[in-house]
């Protein structure tokens, strides 16, 4: 059964797989790059849109190994394979706004990526496409990736399921009004 690491852009997904992959002995599958070389990727004004629903039948029939899957495109992507466990990797808006303003986002993919997180968009598209696997979510704000790295192993390991991570609880009203403002 096959191991999800996933979270919204910048959470730190690809780092701790390339930290865990050759521990973990698991062939890792990028959701992105599948997805390109599969001819999923669609041009938009916006940037990118994914055919998630094909993206998710060409997975069934590839999938024949447990393989570490990445990406933020598993909430809807992976519900026809075997899943042992699902790891939603979380940083706190603020530490998110930083790496997407050194990445050069746009403000409006910062926002978009920013609501994302402070909803738990991610977390709850997950539970509502899965049935049965352990989701966990590791908090991993302020944390280096020697950190991080073994928060992920652990959770590996033990299964543990973790109490919900809840951004909005703590925001003020003059940063959600900054997050969700379009002007």
């Amino acid at each position: 059964m096959s191991i999800v690491i996933t979270g919204n852009p910048g959470v730190g997904k690809h780092t701790v797989v390339n930290n865990i992959k050759d521990i973990i002995k698991l062939p890792v599958l990028d959701l992105n790059k599948f997805a390109k070389e599969s001819g999923l990727f669609e041009k938009t004004s916006d940037g990118y849109e994914v055919d998630t629903d094909k993206l998710a039948q060409i997975l069934q029939k590839e999938i024949t190994v447990p393989h570490i899957i990445v990406g933020h495109l598993a909430p809807y992507s992976i519900s026809k394979i075997p899943i042992k466990i699902i790891i939603i990797l979380r940083r706190h808006p603020k530490e998110l706004a930083t790496v997407y303003h050194q990445r050069k986002y746009s403000e409006k993919k910062v926002k978009d990526n920013l609501g994302s997180e402070i909803l738990g968009i991610i977390v709850n598209d997950i539970i509502n496409n899965q049935k049965d696997e352990k989701i966990i979510q590791i908090d991993v704000t302020a944390k280096n990736q020697q950190q991080v790295t073994e928060a992920v192993l652990e959770a590996i390991k033990n299964e543990k399921t973790t109490t919900q991570i809840d951004w909005l609880s703590i925001m003020s009203d003059k940063e959600l009004k900054k997050y969700f403002s379009y002007d």
